[in-house]
């Protein structure tokens, strides 16, 4: 059976943006006869001083090592944090099922934003390219006219990950500022 993942990205918190509602969608399609939860909404340590791989890193390893991190695993992650589950699945050489990931990018540095910069750094993969061989289904959403991350970085992330590219029009940052506190495209990928 599957299990999910919901990550936020920086200075974000599990219930921001779409994520409590992805929740509760996913956990209508479990089995009446389960009572645990199959989505998870990590809880990540955010702030200038906090935020950081190695942080991060601890707080997803819980999962792992809980043995519900798997290959049956299937990751919705925005912004910063598409990036940081690649990062994460390669040193551990872990297999999922399927990454979703909305307006990914990797070493990229935001004009005026140094706060995000400073925690963002510790995210960025030098071997990207070494998640196709770990998961066949990476779908890439992203917007053309992201106001923080620019069309060309989150294009060629995608490139380089996904087999599947999704583009939305006029879609921000595809967060709850851009107007997106549901996000109805993502239930296509919760399913087989």
């Amino acid at each position: 059976m599957n299990n999910y993942f919901i990550l936020h990205g920086s200075f974000g918190s599990p219930f921001g943006n779409w994520f409590s509602w992805l929740y509760n969608e996913i956990e209508k399609t479990k089995p009446k006869e389960i009572d645990e939860s199959i989505c998870y909404v990590p809880h990540f340590p955010t702030g200038k001083d906090k935020q950081n791989f190695d942080n991060w890193e601890a707080v997803f390893e819980s999962y792992l090592k809980a043995g519900l991190l798997n290959e049956n695993s299937i990751i919705f992650a925005h912004s910063i944090a598409p990036i940081f589950v690649c990062k994460f699945l390669i040193k551990h050489r872990i297999k999922v099922k399927r990454l979703v990931f909305v307006c990914g990018f990797n070493n990229y540095f935001i004009d005026g934003a140094d706060n995000y910069n400073y925690v963002n750094e510790t995210m960025f993969c030098k071997n990207l390219e070494k998640i196709k061989n770990l998961c066949n289904d990476i779908v890439c959403f992203y917007s053309d006219n992201d106001p923080y991350v620019s069309f060309e970085e989150e294009d060629n992330f995608a490139k380089l990950v996904a087999n599947r590219k999704i583009i939305v029009e006029n879609g921000g940052h595809l967060n709850a500022e851009s107007g997106f506190d549901k996000f109805p495209e993502l239930l296509k990928f919760i399913g087989k």
